[in-house]
């Protein structure tokens, strides 16, 4: 069986955003000589200003930003590019920091210090699961939810549900297993990768969320008109 063709990198744009002049530096250099298409920025406001006028895939993202809160950044561009693949770049290593990130938008994170061989893993595992075409499927209808995995469109009692990404792929794979109990080793391998190391915590945090959004949206439906 042949492997799947690797992303053609050189079709995603990178905005890494690291007020530290060596970090910011070797990544920009690094990724670029991956042929990833890299522009550094090193406040969050400059960063914020750049998204404006240029489509970015990829948002690499210092939280500790000498100008403005990175948390702030990572709201601001999810809520305007709700597709952006966002991986947080921390030194704070208290679980409360990084959930906070994560819940703030964020796919993935990255504590300080990493090397440039782990952050091109990851950035191959995200964007590889972002780029592998499905044929048309129907959707899967659970009571009184659909989800459209080829639209991915997310529907309760009629009316669409903004999902992140990664709730989205989530909640798929929840829903075709519907009625079974799920490890976590499958729901890693299946949303995140299939080789995916490190802390499983991201797991956590989009489930918290998704159950959220799911939770918020059935009781606006049940509320009177």
């Amino acid at each position: 069986m042949r492997t799947p063709a690797a992303p053609d990198r050189s079709r995603f744009r990178v905005l890494v955003v690291e007020d530290d002049d060596t970090i910011g530096r070797h990544l920009e250099t690094g990724l670029r000589s991956h042929d990833y298409a890299a522009t550094w920025s090193r406040t969050g406001t400059g960063a914020l200003a750049e998204a404006t006028h240029t489509s970015y895939d990829v948002l690499l993202l210092d939280l500790g930003l000498p100008d403005v809160d990175g948390l702030d950044v990572a709201r601001t561009l999810r809520a305007r590019h709700p597709g952006l693949l966002i991986i947080i770049l921390t030194a704070r290593t208290d679980d409360i920091d990084v959930i906070a990130g994560l819940d703030a938008g964020a796919d993935d994170y990255l504590v300080k210090p990493f090397s440039l061989t782990v952050l091109l893993a990851r950035l191959r595992a995200h964007l590889r699961r972002r780029t592998i075409a499905s044929p048309r499927q129907q959707p899967i209808s659970i009571g009184d939810l659909v989800l459209d995995t080829t639209a991915r469109r997310c529907l309760l009692h009629g009316k669409d549900i903004p999902l992140r990404p990664k709730e989205f792929e989530l909640l798929a794979v929840l829903a075709r297993q519907a009625g079974a109990a799920v490890s976590r080793e499958t729901l890693m391998a299946e949303v995140w990768d299939e080789n995916w190391f490190g802390s499983t915590k991201t797991l956590d945090v989009t489930m918290a969320g998704l159950r959220r959004r799911l939770t918020h949206a059935a009781e606006a439906s049940a509320r009177p008109a």
